[in-house]
């Protein structure tokens, strides 16, 4: 991001300048208006309508009202866009190289795990399968016998649809259920082209 929006991103940090850009944004404003509307001194009203001015949030002075530059805050809002997009790319190329994983499958569970928790079970078969590959790993990363109280149990740490995400895992092949107790499968019979 270019130094002038970061300049006028930092400018609206302030509370007292916010309350300002709040009243310029209804209408054009004087300073007197600011003045009474913030109960504010002329002195601060003129000191931070020139912060504001010299980043380009506003316009006026000289006699004129005060207004708010619709063009800055929106070349603002395309650059946070812009940035945020970036990061989510460096994000997801940092979860790919961190964990092992593709991109591609970085980015549906960057789309589906939120805040460690499952969002909601992907309808696409493909989404799922690269979602419950991340819930045998988190949850059944041991090669052993789990019983189905115990299974329920790990998945809710993660959805509460654990019947479903049950039964999505032993029809991928992830894991086996026999007499109500699972086990890993074999990565060698996992449904890759779910």
């Amino acid at each position: 991001m270019d130094a002038d929006r970061l300049a006028a991103l930092k400018t609206l940090t302030d509370p007292l300048r916010l309350r300002i850009v709040g009243l310029v944004a209804g209408r054009p404003v004087t300073v007197d208006e600011i003045v009474v509307g913030l109960g504010i001194t002329r002195r601060d009203a003129v000191r931070q309508l020139g912060l504001l001015q010299a980043t380009g949030i506003v316009r006026g002075g000289d006699g004129r009202p005060y207004e708010l530059r619709i063009d800055t805050l929106q070349a603002l809002g395309r650059g946070l866009d812009a940035a945020e997009k970036a990061a989510e790319g460096r994000e997801a190329a940092e979860v790919a190289a961190a964990s092992g994983l593709p991109p591609e499958e970085a980015k549906v569970l960057r789309a589906f795990i939120v805040d460690g928790r499952l969002a909601s079970i992907p309808a696409s078969e493909r989404k799922r399968l690269v979602v419950l590959r991340y819930l045998r790993e988190q949850c059944f990363a041991e090669d052993r016998d789990y019983p189905e109280n115990e299974v329920n149990q790990r998945l809710a740490l993660f959805h509460r649809d654990v019947a479903s995400l049950r039964r999505y895992l032993v029809d991928t092949r992830l894991m086996t259920r026999e007499a109500g107790i699972y086990r890993r499968a074999d990565d060698g019979d996992a449904n890759s082209d779910a």
